[in-house]
């Protein structure tokens, strides 16, 4: 199976039928990959190489300039992470990359950030302001796609345009940057091990080397080779839940970079208010298909896969 492609344009088309047929097709895609591009997004082409030249300078600086917005020092969760400090396949090793996380910016006595510590707070941001201003900036022309499409799966679902958006009041939607640098030795075989996303959607912009797997429901692995300017999303875990497993969170990996091959990808986890309560949706419940899940708030269900993914929570977990 190919992986299906998406034009924005045409799901925000004026023409009814336009729409309703790229409606459709997200749909489809939707149900039986869980995995689809996203084209004409409206992300200036400028932008996207802004953020990689700035990736490509951010991870090239010193370590210890890199380790001074360590993550560990972020209880919710933000700024760079080191080499082999997330596992996301538990089989395997640990990955073959290095990350920076960030999402909005609260202040430690902001009300949410009390409440929920770990998940709301301050950004460690890079020292370098041309580099946040272009994250920011990236990070608020992505979100502008995720409503765009998520207001799209509404429409796809029969629900309320709204009913997926509105939930994005204090989200905690995270852009990542990842350098995936050459591997040092073959049983380094994952950037990246199998694994499914948390969040609703996932927007990933990825340089043009290529690497991404998605793992079919025949469960074959099938490259995402990279489309120039184009976007790709899968669906999360919380979206599978929300949608009684009708829209599918599929298993994707990223293969390790040759020798001298440095891999940069972007990430941007699409994650609603802590606060959303993520049960079925009235279109995906039948008397021959009841709802499978209980009902969860969504910053729970995310809490509880970071702590399955990182390291150091286990270690923090277990007082170590």
């Amino acid at each position: 199976m190919s992986i299906p492609l998406i034009d924005l344009s045409k799901l925000t088309h004026g023409s009814s039928d336009v729409r309703q047929s790229e409606i459709q097709a997200l749909d489809t895609a939707c149900r039986e990959i869980g995995f689809f591009y996203l084209i004409n997004t409206g992300i200036p082409n400028e932008l996207m190489s802004a953020l990689m030249r700035e990736a490509k300078r951010f991870f090239g600086q010193p370590q210890d300039v890199k380790n001074a917005i360590d993550i560990k020092h972020s209880i919710n969760h933000r700024g760079y992470g080191n080499i082999g400090e997330e596992q996301l396949d538990e089989k395997g090793h640990a990955d073959w990359k290095e990350t920076f996380d960030m999402a909005l910016d609260f202040s430690n006595d902001h009300p949410l950030a009390a409440k929920y510590p770990t998940m709301y707070g301050p950004n460690q941001n890079p020292s370098d302001p041309k580099t946040v201003e272009v994250l920011q900036d990236y990070y608020v022309e992505a979100f502008k796609v995720a409503q765009k499409l998520l207001t799209a799966m509404a429409q796809a679902l029969s629900l309320d345009d709204d009913f997926f958006t509105r939930c994005f009041q204090n989200h905690v939607t995270v852009l990542r940057m990842i350098h995936y640098p050459p591997r040092p030795a073959s049983e380094h075989d994952n950037g990246a091990g199998a694994h499914t996303d948390y969040g609703c959607v996932t927007l990933l912009l990825q340089d043009q080397i290529g690497g991404l797997q998605v793992k079919t429901r025949q469960g074959e692995w099938v490259d995402a080779t990279p489309i120039e300017n184009a976007i790709v999303v899968n669906i999360g875990d919380l979206m599978q839940r929300w949608t009684n497993d009708e829209y599918v969170s599929t298993a994707h990996r990223v293969r390790a970079s040759l020798p001298d091959v440095h891999r940069y990808s972007f990430p941007f986890f699409v994650e609603p208010d802590y606060e959303t309560n993520v049960e079925c949706v009235p279109s995906c419940a039948t008397a021959e298909k009841p709802a499978k899940y209980d009902a969860i708030l969504s910053g729970d269900w995310i809490q509880s896969r970071f702590d399955a993914t990182y390291a150091y929570r286990e270690k923090e977990a277990a007082g170590q």
